[in-house]
């Protein structure tokens, strides 16, 4: 059995429900900037209650990225993105980058997080960093807490097999092309972002994309944000680009966990060490 299933691509649609955490990463003084933790906070307050409404009506899964914080201030949210049958996996517990913590935050924030999702009892199969920020410990935790893949690398445009120490994990890679923060993303204070894009033009993007990858039979895994996307013009869009996958007849939706799963199973998928990189410290100093 191929990963894709003689699919010309799959298509794994992944939300961060990151809520207020990506401000609150950057200093603990956002939390009386009301006007921002509003913009945040619409995600899982009107986002996702209507993200959950189109999947539903096109019958397609999806996987919710959520941090350990955001599900454990609102276990609600969790249980009826679980309930409407979707994967929701693990998105650290702060939204802080691996690369910015020492090995024992990283692994305190990890387990942190991952404690909340057991105590409600979600199942987790998979992981993404915040900020795609993976670091040179995080593979070993994946490893170590027995998870079967992380999307957090862009090492390939398909599925592939990580060596870690005696284990192997799944890679579900991700590029900036396919992720509505750089298209939407704006807020003065923090300062993030410049232009907030049209979502025609985004459409447009993200269905060129999905073309070359039917084309070249890839994994189009599409990251958004329910305080991005979850607004009505770009909710339209995303529609559409769901309708034009669907009328191609050679686009396959899946949960992250069911690629990671065949990947695992395709004997063809590609293994790779992780990145190793020699910077010479007399060529590149800090």
């Amino acid at each position: 059995m191929s990963w894709h299933d003689g699919s010309a691509a799959v298509a794994t649609l992944t939300f961060d429900v990151d809520a207020e955490t990506p401000i609150l990463a950057r200093g603990r003084r956002y939390a009386d900037h009301l006007t921002t933790m509003s913009h945040q906070g619409y995600g899982p307050g009107v986002g996702v209650p209507r993200i959950l409404g189109l999947l539903d009506e096109l019958a397609v899964p999806a996987t919710f990225f959520v941090p350990g914080w955001v599900a454990q201030r609102r276990p609600e949210l969790v249980a009826t993105i679980a309930g409407h049958g979707h994967e929701i996996a693990h998105h650290t517990y702060s939204h802080r980058a691996p690369t910015s913590l020492d090995p024992f935050e990283e692994r305190t924030d990890f387990e942190r997080g991952l404690a909340v999702f057991e105590k409600q009892g979600i199942e987790i199969s998979g992981y993404r960093a915040a900020l795609w920020e993976a670091g040179r410990n995080t593979y070993g935790l994946l490893a170590e807490h027995g998870l079967l893949y992380d999307s957090s690398l862009m090492g390939d445009d398909r599925p592939y097999l990580l060596n870690v120490g005696e284990s192997t994990i799944v890679e579900l890679p991700v590029h900036w092309s396919l992720d509505d923060w750089e298209q939407y993303a704006f807020l003065p204070e923090p300062d993030v972002g410049s232009v907030i894009e049209s979502p025609r033009k985004v459409l447009e993007l993200w269905r060129a994309e999905l073309d070359g990858m039917r084309h070249y039979r890839c994994l189009f895994n599409l990251c958004m944000h329910p305080f991005l996307t979850g607004r009505p013009g770009r909710m339209l869009a995303l529609r559409e680009l769901i309708e034009y996958a669907l009328s191609c007849g050679d686009v396959r939706f899946a949960r992250c966990r069911e690629v990671a799963a065949a990947a695992l199973a395709d004997a063809d998928v590609r293994k790779a060490p992780l990145p190793e990189v020699d910077a010479d410290p007399a060529v590149y100093p800090d």
